[in-house]
């Protein structure tokens, strides 16, 4: 099936067409693509699940306007993980919560590191 543009009319583009709003959003595309091209998972596979977690999100209420797509492809991306038991979803979580911390800690246009304190819970915290 090919996009046409009323399909793509939330997605951010510019001249030479869509592009990604952020670069987590590049990532994690990244990351499905080499997941798949490493023989974890069939893309019919992908695209049921992706297609079920943006049906969800639109039962939820999200709008579908184009703007939420990559989370939807992160949250398909996450439960693919799991799903294959490449992780857990206690793990995906620390990691998410350590890379809020690292970001919260991290000036604006500086690359944001993971550090071994991003790991520890808040009330571990002296």
């Amino acid at each position: 099936m090919i996009a046409t543009d009323a399909d793509l009319a939330g997605i951010a583009r510019d001249g030479e067409g869509p592009v990604f709003r952020e670069p987590w959003e590049a990532q994690s595309f990244a990351m499905a693509l080499a997941l798949y091209r490493a023989g974890l998972f069939q893309w019919h596979e992908w695209a049921t699940m992706l297609a079920e977690q943006i049906k969800r999100a639109q039962g939820a209420g999200d709008p579908d306007t184009g703007r939420t797509y990559y989370r939807h492809w992160q949250a398909a991306l996450e439960r693919m993980i799991v799903e294959r038991g490449l992780s857990d979803a206690h793990t995906i979580d620390r990691y998410r919560r350590a890379w809020k911390r690292a970001a919260r800690r991290t000036p604006h246009g500086v690359p944001i590191e993971l550090m071994p304190e991003d790991f520890r819970r808040q009330r571990d915290r002296p």
